[in-house]
């Protein structure tokens, strides 16, 4: 599974809309941030574990949010069912700076992508 992928698998489950544009400016220029998920609540960044990428995770998350106006929140998928020195310290950061942080195992993603057209019929009248 890509990053690309778990965004839009966790987009959806999250009740977002993926890979948003949000613009800012800074003096004369004008730019944008690219949000990997926002939800009604929240500004979310989506990691993998077992990457040196995830620790900007809590950066980009703040930052989103402040630009949008919303709560960070960072996820990361789990890909191995190992928590990584990469994990720990982003989840120990992210709660000491109150930053919403999950994690959702890669499995669970695959099979609940895999389900969702058996729960929208199940949801029709």
């Amino acid at each position: 599974m890509t990053e690309a992928d778990a965004i839009l698998i966790l987009c959806a489950l999250l009740g977002g809309e993926p890979e948003q544009r949000v613009p800012y400016d800074l003096h004369a220029i004008s730019s944008h941030v690219r949000v990997d998920c926002i939800t009604d609540t929240h500004a979310i960044e989506v990691g993998l574990d077992q990457t040196r990428g995830a620790y900007d995770s809590v950066h980009q998350a703040t930052f989103n949010a402040i630009e949008a106006g919303l709560e960070p929140m960072v996820v990361l998928v789990d890909t191995d069912g190992i928590e990584s020195q990469y994990e720990y310290q982003i989840e120990t950061v992210s709660r000491h700076h109150g930053v919403a942080y999950h994690v959702f195992d890669e499995n669970y993603l695959i099979r609940w992508q895999m389900t969702q057209p058996f729960r929208l019929r199940a949801a029709r009248p």
